[in-house]
């Protein structure tokens, strides 16, 4: 049986966070859900809505023997825009900022150095602004929500297109990301 973790990344619209992970090897699980607010088991809309306190985020479930925590921070980075603290690309408000939610100390510590390499070598000049908090409870959002670039794959395609994502994700990172 693997060793198994989990992180929790919030980076806006949770569509389009969780294809560049549920691609790679080690990823167990991954579901789109809500943290770090105030109202138990929010709704969609009521996050949506700015709120409740919550971020729409997602949770990796992981095999860190396949897919370390510091390799699932570096592909997290290459998903966002760090620098926008008020929200991620055309999806605006403080339900769609960027965030790490660290699970342990180890994960804490992993983050803050990789937020710190990236402030000091990354291709940002703007301040990093990502948080790193300590996991707090996930609700999962609703299975319409749940794998939805599989469920709607034009429409996510789409989303990262005329949200300006993909085309700033290329700008900063280019075949990395």
């Amino acid at each position: 049986m693997p060793q198994v973790e989990v992180a929790t990344f919030a980076g806006g619209c949770f569509w389009c966070m969780v294809k560049p992970f549920d691609e790679q090897p080690g990823i167990l699980r991954i579901r789109s859900g809500y943290t770090g607010g105030e109202v138990e088991h929010p709704s969609y809309e009521q996050v949506k809505s700015g709120t409740t306190g919550h971020l729409e985020a997602v949770q990796i479930t992981f095999d860190p023997e396949h897919y370390d925590y510091h390799t699932l921070l570096q592909l997290f980075w290459q998903q966002i825009d760090p620098t926008d603290d008020g929200g991620q690309f055309f999806d605006r408000g403080p339900q769609y900022r960027s965030a790490v939610f660290y699970h342990t100390e180890e994960q804490k510590e992993l983050a803050e150095a990789s937020r710190k390499e990236l402030e000091e070598n990354g291709p940002f000049r703007d301040p990093i602004v990502t948080g790193i908090f300590p996991a707090a409870p996930f609700y999962e959002a609703e299975e319409e929500h749940q794998k939805f670039h599989e469920k709607n794959p034009d429409l996510y395609q789409r989303e990262r297109i005329e949200s300006g994502r993909q085309q700033f994700l290329q700008e900063h990172w280019g075949d990395a990301q």
